[in-house]
């Protein structure tokens, strides 16, 4: 019997969403995407006032990008400490396993944002949700906590909301004030879009944020990469950890190698996800005809990469001969520097 071929692509905006009065969330775990073992994704939208209630997940940390609009965002640490900040298009936020925390849209427009967990086996199963707890807890205790009547505690929701939905928060509010420079990067917020970009002209661009930038992001780090059309994100691997991605625009091919003369292409559109286990060699290429730009997670606080045009040009040249079998003239048109970003051949 032939061994099926693992696919390392996604369709994550054509799964059957999760829906209520609020929000809509579509998610790929390793059960959904069984390539994924590393990391998982959602990706979700709220309406203006939706929230994703107040919870917390018990077996992943929780790295966000925001695709359009905007939000608010609460969270509270072990130690008691509590941050709201504000969201708009490109601030990324991280949030560690198990701290409570709660989304919400602001604005007049619907907030689209991508959620990236750094366990493969993340799931609902293992997020919490306020009122899931409270609904499930005797009413006489709810009450003796929350210093309630009885009474009141029949007001409260009797199973899990999930999604909710109310006034558009107050914009105006001294805890929704826009925060100026230098105080955008706040300990849970990083403005992703507002960094001045690595630049390889006519190719692409790339920007990144790692715990470097980001202490609390101890576990993920986060890349915007954009690919002009034809451009090459090079042959490459990252020895330290599993990539997964999202499709913004555009169009793309990958090729995974997993040795033994094992490999797989595939080709992205805009709302698919790929996957690249660790160490494993893997290329991009823009096919389209517009700008190609992939949100990518890593699951390391530490971003590491070995690019092969890097690599053969640490290299003696005798060795690339003999490795290669091939003539010292064809060796000296190999790149002599770090590509990154190939621009598109004529």
């Amino acid at each position: 019997m032939q061994k099926q071929q693992l696919s390392f692509k996604y369709e994550l905006e054509k799964k059957v969403p999760r829906l209520a009065p609020g929000g809509i969330t579509r998610g790929a775990s390793v059960n959904d995407f069984p390539a994924s073992v590393g990391l998982a994704g959602v990706s979700m939208r709220l309406q203006p006032g939706g929230m994703r209630e107040l919870h917390w997940h018990a077996n992943a940390a929780e790295w966000g990008y925001v695709l359009t609009g905007s939000m608010r965002n609460t969270l509270v640490h072990p130690d008691g400490t509590s941050y709201i900040d504000n969201f708009e298009p490109g601030d990324v936020w991280y949030f560690p396993r198990g701290y409570g925390h709660a989304l919400e849209a602001t604005g007049n427009t619907e907030c689209h944002f991508i959620l990236i967990f750094d366990n493969g086996n993340f799931s609902e199963d293992h997020t919490f949700s306020v009122t899931d707890f409270i609904a499930h807890t005797p009413k006489e205790i709810v009450a003796q906590n929350l210093g309630l009547t009885l009474e009141e505690v029949a007001l409260l929701p009797t199973k899990e909301a999930y999604f909710a939905l109310g006034a558009n928060p107050d914009d105006s509010a001294a805890i929704a004030q826009p925060r100026t420079y230098p105080a955008l990067t706040s300990t849970h917020r990083y403005p992703l879009h507002a960094q001045a970009p690595r630049v390889i002209p006519g190719a692409g661009k790339q920007r990144l944020v790692s715990q470097n930038e980001f202490p609390i992001s101890k576990t993920i780090t986060g890349s915007l990469l954009e690919l002009e059309p034809g451009a090459l994100r090079e042959m490459h691997w990252h020895p330290n950890a599993d990539e997964w991605q999202y499709y913004i625009s555009g169009s793309a091919e990958m090729t995974v190698f997993l040795a033994e003369a094992t490999a797989v292409t595939e080709q992205f559109s805009a709302g698919d996800v790929g996957y690249v286990p660790m160490g494993a060699g893997h290329y991009i290429k823009n096919i389209g005809t517009e700008v190609c730009r992939i949100l990518i997670g890593f699951n390391s606080g530490n971003y590491e990469s070995i690019d092969l045009s890097e690599w053969l040009a640490a290299n003696p040249d005798d060795v690339l001969i003999t490795n290669f079998g091939i003539p010292a003239e064809v060796v000296k048109k190999l790149p002599g520097r770090k590509l990154f970003i190939a621009p598109a051949t004529s």
